[in-house]
């Protein structure tokens, strides 16, 4: 071991005492040396300088840049829902619906008992042939006082001879003054049934509307007839209720044969599957560049991995507190400045039909506005200013 070190020793001892040892030591202890090592910044400097400039520049780029986008989560898919009820009252004999099933428009949902509304159709259709006879005795009624009038005249102008006779007679003192009292008083009563003739004529004519040629399902009582017709013939067919529109049936689990339902009373409801929107609650701050027609992506919770191509349709009339049931008063007792939402209704435009789109659905909502923040208006006018 002692001779190990020794040749050890003897080693360093060359290395120390050699020309190239002895230079790089003299640099090394040179003033100038020591100064610029100590002027260079080490790496870790540069990185805690430069991050932060960098993260800066960056965070106020997408700052600048962004804002173009409005996203919301607060939006729900929405269907609209239709109440169906009977135009008739009466007793379920039919039902050919269950609930949740599609159904299209047309297809027939449920019957009502038809027998009471037929018998009131036959009755009414007894009643349109009875209004139809009355107006053409009317009719005859007419003509008949025509020919009385025309008889009634015709006496008239008859008398009127007689007695233009029998005067002339009695001026010339040819016949009594009997003969000519008679003679007029014949013509008086004849002249009379005349005037009774006339408004015979006038009284048929009144039946008939005012025009004695009009045509027999033209006249009043024979409309009114028909119009009771068409509305027993209308509740006939009511009996049988059928799908407004293409939809789904909800709540229909208890409605069931033998039930009896009055007119107007909603049974179940169907959702119409043809007719789906999205109401998106955005935050006021968030409409300021909103408009309808612009462009917008929907991502529905259900389908996480499917983007919906939408447009706004339109931008609620006011914020959802002043329509809810209680309004906010903030004319009394303290008060909270809170950001309030706005219904916004987006359609969309490449629904799929094959997807399974039920009212409810939770979605995501984001609008192009075309615009982005740009600069604060501090630095917008420094740079018009120059």
């Amino acid at each position: 071991m002692n001779a190990v070190t020794k040749v050890d020793d003897n080693a360093t001892k060359l290395e120390m005492e050699s020309p190239a040892a002895q230079v790089s030591a003299s640099a090394m202890s040179h003033p100038l040396a020591e100064k610029a090592k100590r002027g260079r910044p080490s790496n870790r400097f540069v990185w805690m300088v430069s991050l932060p400039l960098l993260l800066a520049v960056a965070g106020g780029y997408v700052w600048v840049t962004g804002g173009r986008y409005q996203e919301t989560e607060n939006a729900n898919l929405r269907q609209a829902r239709v109440s169906i009820a009977a135009d008739t009252a009466g007793r379920i004999v039919k039902v050919d619906v269950n609930d949740n099933q599609a159904v299209k428009k047309g297809d027939e949902l449920f019957a009502i008992d038809p027998e009471p509304y037929r018998i009131a159709l036959a009755r009414a259709e007894a009643a349109v042939a009875g209004a139809r006879l009355n107006v053409e005795q009317l009719r005859a009624a007419y003509n008949q006082a025509t020919s009385q009038e025309r008889v009634a005249s015709s006496e008239v102008d008859y008398l009127q001879s007689q007695f233009d006779r029998a005067t002339d007679l009695s001026k010339k003192g040819i016949s009594a003054k009997s003969s000519l009292d008679e003679a007029r008083n014949d013509l008086d009563k004849a002249r009379q049934q005349q005037a009774v003739a006339e408004q015979g004529i006038a009284s048929a004519k009144a039946a008939l509307g005012g025009d004695p040629d009009i045509a027999t399902d033209r006249h009043p009582t024979v409309l009114a007839a028909l119009a009771a017709r068409d509305q027993a013939a209308y509740e006939l067919a009511q009996t049988t209720v059928r799908a407004p529109a293409d939809g789904i049936v909800y709540q229909a689990s208890s409605f069931k044969v033998g039930q009896f339902v009055g007119v107007g009373t909603p049974l179940f409801a169907l959702v119409e599957t043809g007719d789906t929107w999205i109401d998106a609650n955005f935050k006021e701050t968030q409409l300021t560049h909103m408009k309808p027609g612009q462009k917008a992506e929907v991502v529905l919770d259900t389908y996480p991995g499917r983007t919906f191509e939408a447009t706004v349709e339109a931008i609620g009339a006011g914020t959802g507190a002043e329509f809810s049931l209680l309004p906010a008063q903030n004319a009394t007792g303290n008060w909270v400045k809170v950001t309030q939402r706005i219904p916004v209704r987006i359609k969309f435009t490449d629904e799929d039909a094959k997807l399974a789109l039920r009212t409810g659905m939770s979605a995501t909502v984001s609008v192009d506005t075309g615009v982005s923040r740009g600069l604060p208006h501090i630095f917008g006018h420094a740079v018009a200013a120059e």
